[in-house]
């Protein structure tokens, strides 16, 4: 495999680039359109007029949780549990909405401190009152498995992440969650609870917006995958083929494969997560009883299926096997040298350096990123998840 230096993909990034804080109305952010080899600029709020009439937007409508955790020792050390992941039950719904217990993957800050079999939060405000138990039960590399327990049956662990949680905001904006982020953190269309990090091209949209989409003609429809902590872990290979990706749960409604189907050629991603969700359905359509994407799978051979045949795949599966929506696992890499096989146009923000979401951009503008970005750090674009946004045609 012909290496990929990160070094090659990196770019001065000044602190005070990097948006502290979103602007006060989403749809207001700049725009930088992308199409041709041609960089321009416009606000959030004209999209619209870069969209392909006749396209089909997908966006991703995961909702972040409160999912940091405190807890504090009768010595009054402090000791952190970031949920990022389910263990049992897997499911995230099912998990969430248990009211017996449930495992989690975690990253546990001073963990050192954590000898004992549990330690224990009081939650007593207006939202709940109740004890939670946490249980170390195993190491998983620089992660544990950790099981939370409680009294009260009719508590869901969705309810005690809400009552006494704390939003996880992206550590490079080096500041504490405030009460605003539980709303500007959040997409206008999220619903589905699971995230650790908002799928952030999403947060320029308003209803506002959308309601001009729908006016011209641009369909939209939704996928999920839920957002891990893993988005945020810089390559710290000199080459990114050595580089673990993360795997990342996705879940895609029948008729919205139907939708994406019928509307190929004119199919616009919000966000990478959307991309990478939307690409992995080509390689789960050649193996639809696997519904899993592994992180080279796109480049380990040739395939001739077509997207139209390997989305059909999906569906026959999904129709023999009575299910309703595909739920799968997605490892995928994009990075420089991948065919993309469903996604045309592609509205993202601006990535940190050496990332793989930057290898991603790269990718689908065909390794014309430096010119894109060169544009937003010489025309004041605001940088990473509170910031400015682009639309990108390949």
């Amino acid at each position: 495999m012909k290496p990929i230096y990160i070094a090659d993909y990196n770019y001065p990034l000044p602190d005070e680039r990097i948006a502290k804080y979103p602007l006060a109305e989403r749809d207001h952010s700049k725009l930088l359109v992308y199409r041709d080899g041609q960089v321009s600029e416009d606000h959030f709020y004209h999209v619209g007029d870069y969209i392909t009439p006749g396209s089909l937007l997908i966006y991703n409508n995961t909702r972040v949780i409160q999912a940091r955790l405190e807890f504090y020792k009768t010595t009054g050390a402090r000791i952190e549990v970031f949920c990022l992941e389910p263990l049992s039950p897997h499911d995230y719904q099912l998990s969430l909405s248990s009211t017996t217990g449930c495992t989690w993957k975690c990253m546990v800050g001073n963990a050192k401190k954590w000898h004992e079999d549990a330690i224990e939060l009081k939650i007593n405000n207006e939202k709940l009152k109740i004890s939670l138990r946490a249980y170390k039960e195993q190491v998983l590399g620089n992660t544990f498995a950790v099981r939370f327990e409680w009294d009260e049956e009719n508590v869901s662990f969705a309810e005690i992440l809400d009552a006494a949680g704390e939003l996880p905001i992206p550590p490079y904006l080096n500041r504490k969650t405030e009460e605003s982020d539980k709303t500007t953190y959040q997409t206008v269309y999220s619903r589905i609870k699971g995230s650790v990090a908002a799928p952030t091209a999403g947060l320029h949209f308003t209803e506002k917006v959308l309601e001009d989409l729908r006016a011209r003609g641009i369909e939209t429809d939704e996928v999920t995958l839920h957002v891990g902590a893993g988005t945020f872990l810089p390559v710290k290979t000199a080459d990114a083929n050595e580089h673990t990706m993360h795997t990342e749960i996705i879940a895609v409604p029948r008729e919205t494969i139907a939708h994406i189907q019928r509307q190929l050629g004119k199919i616009v991603a919000v966000g990478t997560t959307s991309m990478r969700t939307l690409e992995s359905l080509y390689f789960i359509g050649c193996h639809p009883e696997n519904a899993t994407v592994s992180q080279f799978e796109p480049y380990e051979k040739e395939y001739t299926l077509s997207v139209h045949d390997a989305l059909q795949a999906i569906l026959d599966y999904l129709d023999k096997t009575g299910q309703t929506t595909l739920h799968a696992e997605t490892q995928i890499m994009i990075k420089p040298g991948y065919a993309f096989r469903i996604v045309d146009q592609l509205i993202t923000n601006f990535h940190q350096p050496q990332s793989t979401l930057l290898l991603l951009v790269s990718a689908f503008v065909k390794g014309n990123w430096k010119t894109i970005y060169e544009y937003a750090l010489s025309h004041d674009f605001r940088f990473l998840s509170y910031g400015d946004s682009s639309i990108l045609t390949r």
